[in-house]
């Protein structure tokens, strides 16, 4: 995995070295109002960080690319991830920091990892699925070119009824 720069956020790949600094952000209990829930403990938090780091899923069907944001020379800010689980396609994920929200962080660092999907990786069609009622995912993933197409990723596991998938196709 490469590191990506942008603007003003470094995006490091993801190592158990992170997993201290992480887990004060993730402990965080504004970003859980629509999504998942905070790490348990350091220890759980060290443990996920390390099977994340062999970048593969066990069965190798998978590829697991997850990177912490840092706001250049400061604190980490949260994380993006990338699971690439068929040719030229991928799910992704981000958590920041409600301290880092409304400043275009999550944009930034959500296009900058799309740019290296698609030119290091061979993305092609890129899927995120979230809570239904958290428009601030739906309006930036909208803002970067997702849509909601359901018949392009019929091979996206089921999902509840609160959630909702949008899709970024590939250009043609």
């Amino acid at each position: 995995m490469r590191t990506i720069t942008t603007q003003r956020l470094v995006l490091e790949p993801q190592s158990v070295a992170h997993a201290e600094e992480m887990f004060r952000v993730l402990s965080d209990a504004a970003i859980y109002r629509f999504e998942n829930a905070p790490p348990a403990s350091l220890e759980s938090l060290t443990r996920r960080f390390a099977k994340l780091e062999r970048r593969r899923s066990p069965d190798a069907s998978e590829i697991w690319l997850n990177w912490v944001i840092r706001r250049a020379h400061g604190p980490l800010l949260g994380f993006v991830q990338a699971t690439l689980w068929s040719h030229e396609r991928a799910r992704i994920a981000y958590v920041l920091s409600s301290a880092a929200w409304g400043q275009g962080f999550a944009r930034e660092a959500v296009a900058a990892m799309l740019t290296e999907l698609r030119d290091f990786h061979g993305v092609k069609h890129v899927a995120a699925v979230f809570k239904r009622e958290n428009l601030p995912s739906r309006n930036l993933l909208l803002h970067l070119g997702f849509r909601e197409e359901p018949l392009l990723f019929g091979d996206v596991e089921v999902i509840a009824a609160d959630e909702q998938a949008l899709y970024l196709p590939g250009k043609s």
